[in-house]
């Protein structure tokens, strides 16, 4: 089993490249899918989001309001910290659990949008960085995402610098450009994957 950590600033199009690899026949664990589930109405999770922030973060029917808790954590680093302290390690026992149901010689990409933030990279035999420039991001995240600038700014901001992620990538996929150019990017890096993959 090959171990791929990816990862990619917001709006930088890492769930494209996650879905490309998917299609090739990677084993893709999403940490963020694995959040939303981790914290779905009648979780342990839930209970202890609400512990910590109040019930002002529910929606009417008890499910957690994502853009009233991101505006909570996004504007006070130790409320995200709080956040992360609840949500992080129950993503990570579901990462564990999935990562161990995959076929012994299957290519496990886990997709973690924080790896560079919260210095995941050693966890992974290879890392695997989306990169785009801040223009390009900032367009996508207004564009396709509807939020303000200021919005997408404050998410940008929140997260490690380009150059932090580009210091922990062993491949780095460049999706500044067109989708045709991305998609024979990913199909090459998914050929050194598998090479290196059958050589474990």
């Amino acid at each position: 089993m090959l171990r791929v950590g990816l990862t990619g600033g917001i709006g930088a199009g890492k769930s494209e490249v996650s879905r490309l690899l998917a299609s090739y026949g990677a084993v893709i664990v999403d940490s963020d899918r694995i959040a939303r589930e981790v914290v779905e109405p009648g979780t342990p999770g839930l209970a202890a989001v609400v512990a910590e922030f109040g019930e002002a973060v529910l929606t009417p029917e008890g499910a957690l309001d994502r853009p009233r808790l991101g505006a909570v954590v996004f504007a006070d680093p130790d409320r995200l910290a709080a956040l992360n302290a609840i949500v992080h390690p129950l993503v990570r026992a579901r990462s564990a659990e999935l990562e161990a149901a995959a076929a012994p010689g299957a290519v496990v990409v886990h997709d973690v949008p924080l790896l560079a933030e919260n210095g995941l990279a050693p966890l992974y035999d290879l890392v695997v960085v989306v990169d785009a420039g801040t223009e390009t991001r900032l367009d996508r995240l207004v564009r396709l995402r509807g939020m303000t600038p200021d919005e997408a700014r404050a998410r940008m901001a929140a997260q490690a610098t380009r150059e932090d992620r580009l210091a922990v990538a062993d491949f780095v996929i460049d999706n500044d450009g067109p989708i045709e150019a991305l998609e024979r990017q990913v199909a090459k890096v998914w050929g050194e994957l598998r090479e290196r993959g059958a050589g474990r």
